[in-house]
């Protein structure tokens, strides 16, 4: 069973760390008792949590990434309600849990791919509700097959394809045999049956050299026009800053209606489906995502591959609750 269990401010009373003479923001929330209820608040942020890996399993992934929400809620509902952390304007959904009958550790890759599917289809029902009320969908969790779901529903919503900005180690535009966490972009593309696109242009910050493979550079010098990407090595340049590199990539997609993808896989030491001892310093995502955030242009925001053990979920909740703040402090502020 795939389904969305919302969130109510009851069920946070025993995580949130009361002290007198402060608030917490997940004292100040906003909720809802239903999706269709979302058009009516005032919260210009709606976020929900996916808590799956199968997508990242299917991908020949480790498994975890269904922890990152419970990491990420545990931290976020207390960070300070203050004059930069506006609990008022945010709305916790809740999360999006998977239980399928009958799959087990062992179970054939494809068929992880049909449950990837049918993620697919509750997710971009949801982010197509939260953009269709005006709002701004922020998505924590699960591997990055469900890239696929938030462009499809931002498309649906905004009745085009949009644009991707993706902060990543990969290009996830492996082969489309069957879904998982390595061909979202793929299947959002539809370079073969481009009138079925919900992706029109597609950018990547920070791909490895070493885990990219020739088919997919081919398919980058064919696309030029849709595709583009910019490798980690290449940020090393000395007589250009980083923050200036991101800025550049981002002209690319931010001139029309488009989605910010982070996988944490992209970050130095970062525990996730495919850690890395070589990749980008969190600080310089934090910039990057208070970049893309303060374009107008800007629909979602998405922080996947995230997988936290239990040592590391204090550490991995308190580091996307920054991401999540970064972006919404700079969106706001536009």
């Amino acid at each position: 069973m795939i389904q969305l269990h919302i969130q109510s401010q009851e069920t946070l009373e025993e995580i949130i760390s009361k002290r007198d003479g402060e608030t917490k923001i997940g004292e100040k929330l906003q909720y809802c008792f239903s999706l269709e209820e979302i058009e009516q608040s005032t919260a210009k942020y709606v976020v929900f949590g996916i808590a799956e890996d199968y997508g990242v399993r299917a991908n020949y992934g480790k498994r975890g990434t269904a922890n990152a929400w419970d990491a990420f809620l545990h931290t976020f509902v207390n960070i300070q309600e203050n004059d930069y952390n506006k609990g008022n304007d945010i709305l916790l959904l809740g999360y999006v849990s998977v239980t399928p009958d009958d799959i087990k550790y062992t179970t054939p890759k494809p068929i992880l791919g049909d449950v990837v599917k049918r993620i697919d289809k509750k997710v971009a029902y949801i982010v197509q509700t939260i953009v269709s009320a005006g709002k701004i969908p922020i998505i924590i969790g699960g591997g990055h097959n469900n890239a696929y779901g938030n462009i499809l529903g931002t498309s649906k919503a905004l009745g085009h394809p949009i644009h991707v900005m993706n902060i990543d180690a990969h290009t996830d535009l492996r082969t489309t045999d069957y879904r998982h966490s390595g061909n979202g972009f793929s299947y959002a593309l539809s370079l073969d049956t481009p009138e079925e696109a919900s992706l029109d242009k597609y950018t990547v910050f920070g791909l490895h050299k070493n885990y990219t493979p020739q088919y997919i550079f081919d398919l980058f010098k064919k696309h030029e026009d849709r595709l583009q990407y910019h490798f980690l090595e290449d940020t090393w340049n000395l007589d250009t800053p980083i923050a200036r590199q991101f800025e550049n990539a981002l002209q690319f997609v931010s001139q029309a209606p488009f989605g910010l993808e982070l996988d944490c896989d992209a970050i130095t030491n970062f525990p996730s489906s495919a850690r890395t001892p070589s990749g980008l310093y969190l600080n310089d995502v934090r910039q990057f995502i208070m970049h893309t955030a303060a374009q107008k242009n800007c629909r979602y925001f998405h922080i996947c591959e995230a997988s936290p053990g239990r040592k590391k979920a204090g550490q991995v909740g308190k580091a996307i609750s920054y991401f999540v703040t970064d972006f919404i402090r700079t969106h706001h502020a536009d």
